[in-house]
Protein backbone atom coordinates (compact mmCIF):
# COMPACT_ATOMS: atom_id res chain seq x y z
CA UNK A 1 0.00 0.00 0.00
CA UNK A 2 2.38 2.76 1.48
CA UNK A 3 5.42 1.89 -0.88
CA UNK A 4 8.59 4.01 -1.73
CA UNK A 5 8.01 7.31 -3.25
CA UNK A 6 9.53 8.52 -6.21
CA UNK A 7 12.55 10.90 -5.69
CA UNK A 8 12.08 14.20 -7.45
CA UNK A 9 14.59 14.99 -10.35
CA UNK A 10 16.76 17.34 -7.99
CA UNK A 11 17.16 14.25 -5.18
CA UNK A 12 17.90 11.87 -7.93
CA UNK A 13 20.75 14.11 -9.37
CA UNK A 14 22.47 14.65 -5.88
CA UNK A 15 22.78 11.26 -4.98
CA UNK A 16 24.09 10.08 -8.70
CA UNK A 17 26.67 13.07 -7.55
CA UNK A 18 27.10 11.45 -3.91
CA UNK A 19 27.96 7.98 -5.84
CA UNK A 20 30.80 9.31 -7.77
CA UNK A 21 30.16 11.35 -10.57
CA UNK A 22 29.96 15.29 -11.06
CA UNK A 23 27.32 16.71 -13.23
CA UNK A 24 29.86 18.03 -15.79
CA UNK A 25 30.57 14.08 -16.17
CA UNK A 26 33.99 13.97 -14.38
CA UNK A 27 34.66 12.10 -11.49
CA UNK A 28 34.22 13.09 -8.19
CA UNK A 29 37.57 14.36 -6.14
CA UNK A 30 38.24 12.24 -2.76
CA UNK A 31 39.28 14.43 0.82
CA UNK A 32 41.49 12.75 2.93
CA UNK A 33 39.45 11.83 5.94
CA UNK A 34 40.85 13.46 9.45
CA UNK A 35 41.70 10.65 11.93
CA UNK A 36 39.51 10.19 14.61
CA UNK A 37 40.57 10.11 18.36
CA UNK A 38 39.80 7.23 20.70
CA UNK A 39 36.71 7.65 22.29
CA UNK A 40 37.94 7.29 25.75
CA UNK A 41 40.49 10.08 25.60
CA UNK A 42 39.58 13.29 27.18
CA UNK A 43 40.49 16.76 26.15
CA UNK A 44 42.33 18.26 28.97
CA UNK A 45 41.25 22.08 29.51
CA UNK A 46 43.88 24.24 31.36
CA UNK A 47 42.39 26.99 33.67
CA UNK A 48 43.62 30.60 34.35
CA UNK A 49 44.20 30.60 38.22
CA UNK A 50 44.06 33.76 40.09
CA UNK A 51 47.57 34.71 40.50
CA UNK A 52 47.78 34.12 44.58
CA UNK A 53 49.34 32.67 47.08
CA UNK A 54 47.49 29.90 48.70
CA UNK A 55 47.81 31.72 51.81
CA UNK A 56 46.52 34.89 50.27
CA UNK A 57 43.75 32.01 49.54
CA UNK A 58 42.81 31.48 52.57
CA UNK A 59 43.09 34.64 54.10
CA UNK A 60 40.09 36.13 51.84
CA UNK A 61 37.98 32.92 52.76
CA UNK A 62 38.36 33.05 55.81
CA UNK A 63 36.42 35.63 56.40
CA UNK A 64 33.34 33.24 55.90
CA UNK A 65 31.88 31.15 58.04
CA UNK A 66 31.41 28.75 55.98
CA UNK A 67 32.99 28.18 52.07
CA UNK A 68 30.92 27.20 49.42
CA UNK A 69 32.02 27.15 45.91
CA UNK A 70 30.01 29.79 44.78
CA UNK A 71 30.92 31.80 47.83
CA UNK A 72 33.97 31.56 46.87
CA UNK A 73 34.04 32.26 43.37
CA UNK A 74 32.26 35.41 44.67
CA UNK A 75 34.72 36.06 46.85
CA UNK A 76 37.17 35.45 44.44
CA UNK A 77 35.54 37.08 41.26
CA UNK A 78 36.25 33.51 39.46
CA UNK A 79 33.96 31.18 37.95
CA UNK A 80 32.62 28.41 39.78
CA UNK A 81 34.94 26.23 37.91
CA UNK A 82 38.20 27.49 39.28
CA UNK A 83 36.68 27.82 42.64
CA UNK A 84 36.29 24.19 42.54
CA UNK A 85 39.54 23.71 41.76
CA UNK A 86 41.05 26.10 44.38
CA UNK A 87 39.33 24.87 47.15
CA UNK A 88 40.35 20.84 46.59
CA UNK A 89 43.33 21.73 45.79
CA UNK A 90 43.15 24.07 49.34
CA UNK A 91 41.69 20.54 50.99
CA UNK A 92 44.50 18.35 49.85
CA UNK A 93 47.00 20.70 51.43
CA UNK A 94 44.79 20.44 54.69
CA UNK A 95 44.10 24.29 54.86
CA UNK A 96 40.56 23.86 55.18
CA UNK A 97 38.25 20.96 55.69
CA UNK A 98 34.86 19.68 54.15
CA UNK A 99 32.42 19.79 57.17
CA UNK A 100 29.00 18.94 55.12
CA UNK A 101 26.83 19.39 51.88
CA UNK A 102 26.27 16.30 48.88
CA UNK A 103 26.04 15.91 45.18
CA UNK A 104 28.67 18.29 44.64
CA UNK A 105 27.40 21.11 46.78
CA UNK A 106 29.49 20.83 49.48
CA UNK A 107 30.70 23.07 52.21
CA UNK A 108 34.34 23.72 53.82
CA UNK A 109 35.76 25.60 57.05
CA UNK A 110 39.19 26.88 57.18
CA UNK A 111 41.35 23.87 58.99
CA UNK A 112 41.93 25.91 62.33
CA UNK A 113 37.50 26.05 63.02
CA UNK A 114 36.63 22.32 61.50
CA UNK A 115 33.84 20.57 63.48
CA UNK A 116 35.23 16.81 63.76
Amino acid sequence: MGGTKKKTLASMEKSQNEEGTQPDGGKKKTTATKEAKPMGERKRVEVLMPKQSEQELLRSLSSQKAITIYSAARGLNVSASIAKVILTSLESKGLISKVGGFSGHYVWTPASISRT
